[in-house]
């Protein structure tokens, strides 16, 4: 694999009349690989043991989390009748980080991620079953699903960025980006096999067994923790304690294009465009009539694209800013043209390819800010990316249910599409204007052809 450095297309420091002292020292410039790695170098990150044993547990418990996901969305459609309701679910159990999600990422740059996750896992495991208790005694209530919605967002607070920064500890530095492609193509594996098994099971024998399934695929994790080899993994010595390290995490991250472009751009996506658990409810229930069944089919076809998106992610020659922009920028194109299909047939066929374009766009925001984030404050850059992409769905949920209530499905769609690609017209103008993204149209068997560079 031939590899160069580049501190130009893809800018790892401030300019000097930015800078703001900071006790980490400068990253060290990303690399742009030239050629795409050998089909062999895949997935090389496999190659680890540790991550071999994680990904086995990870692959289960994200298909069960999906399982979950579409369940009790489901469930709170069918108590309340609602995509307001559905809308408030999903804000209950993003909004622990919308409000604590900075601090979740102190905790994880002080503590053994480890450690962490496999308290955090437990407790997830005992909220599960819980509402897997309630749900099968025929004694659940939408306020109930609130509640333990609420209360898994805050465990989430110290989990997700626990899961993120897990991964270099594991591989290390050499691997990192194929390890990331890795964990998201598992994640959306996950996301393809657990929906099409909730609608199952839905129709079948109703939510309940989906959250005693997520419970113990919870306990299944904690597991597969214990069996990792504490030996080969790369540790990361804690920063000392002291004031204002929340407040020199965010400066780090501000004075840093490479990390504050992709967190506007994945916020802004989060808002809108990750508010399908509320679109596609309701175009299951009321534009198509497919019940459980199509709602589970919607979220696999999503997650089919995505997964063929992760699978390309591990492929990538470059990793650049201008990615993120155009990545962005194309998804929201796609989502909002879902919003006019006619039938169930091109709906879906669009709802694959939105899947891939938003894996390829949040693949390379995510490894961009891991890679070009110091490794001492890595925790608290992930806890600030994890807000905006959890947080912002906070937000989105209850905001799409009142457009969907207020207007129509169909406007929803458009909306949810329409405002992430306005994003990237945004961030791509102002990445132009400071000198780091230009606009060249060519003339090319007499028709125009733009690039950006």
């Amino acid at each position: 694999m031939t590899t160069s450095t580049s501190t130009s297309a893809v800018p790892t420091q401030a300019p000097s009349s930015q800078a703001v002292p900071t006790p980490y020292p400068p990253t060290e410039p990303l690399r742009v690989v030239t050629e795409r790695p050998p089909w062999r170098h895949t997935f090389i990150a496999l190659s680890v043991p540790n991550f071999r044993i994680w990904t086995a547990g990870n692959l289960v418990a994200m298909t069960a989390t999906w399982m979950q996901k579409v369940a009790q969305d489901w469930l709170v459609l069918e108590l309340t009748g609602s995509a307001t309701a559905v809308g408030v679910t999903v804000a209950m159990q993003f909004a622990p980080m919308l409000l604590f999600g900075l601090f979740g990422g102190v905790v994880v740059d002080r503590f053994s991620k480890r450690m962490l996750m496999m308290i955090t896992q437990s407790t997830f495991a005992v909220l599960s079953i819980g509402l897997a208790a309630l749900t099968l005694s025929g004694n659940v209530e939408a306020w109930m699903v609130w509640a333990i919605a609420f209360a898994t967002g805050l465990v989430t607070v110290i989990d997700n960025p626990a899961r993120q920064v897990i991964v270099t500890e594991l591989v290390g530095q050499k691997n990192l980006r194929n390890a990331i492609s890795v964990n998201s193509s598992v994640f959306q594996l996950g996301g393809m096999i657990g929906p099409a098994l909730a609608g199952v099971l839905l129709l079948a024998v109703g939510a309940g067994w989906a959250f005693v399934i997520n419970g113990l695929a919870c306990a299944l994790v904690v597991f597969t923790l214990s069996r990792l080899r504490t030996s080969q993994m790369t540790r990361i010595a804690p920063p000392p304690r002291e004031p204002g390290q929340l407040r020199a995490g965010l400066r780090y991250a501000v004075h840093k294009p490479t990390i504050i472009w992709p967190v506007f751009l994945v916020a802004v996506f989060a808002v809108f465009g990750l508010t399908m658990p509320v679109l596609l409810a309701t175009y299951a229930d009321t534009v198509f009539k497919v019940g459980a069944g199509g709602y589970g089919l919607f979220n696999s076809m999503i997650a089919v694209g995505a997964l063929t998106g992760a699978l390309l992610s591990t492929r990538r020659a470059n990793l650049r800013l201008r990615t993120v922009v155009v990545g962005v920028g194309v998804t929201g194109i796609l989502q909002a043209t879902a919003g006019l299909m006619p039938s169930i047939v091109p709906f879906s066929i669009l709802l694959i390819t939105v899947g891939l374009s938003a894996l390829l766009f949040q693949t390379a925001s995510n490894s961009l800010v891991q890679m070009s984030s110091n490794i001492a404050v890595r925790g608290r850059v992930m806890s600030l990316y994890v807000l905006v992409l959890l947080g912002g769905q906070a937000i989105g949920g209850p905001v799409m249910g009142w457009i969907v209530s207020s207007f129509s499905v169909h406007i929803g769609m458009l909306v949810s599409g329409g405002m992430p690609a306005l994003a990237a017209v945004v961030a791509g103008i102002a990445l132009a204007r400071r000198g780091q993204l230009h606009l060249h149209v060519r003339m090319r068997h007499h028709l125009p052809t733009v690039t950006i560079t």
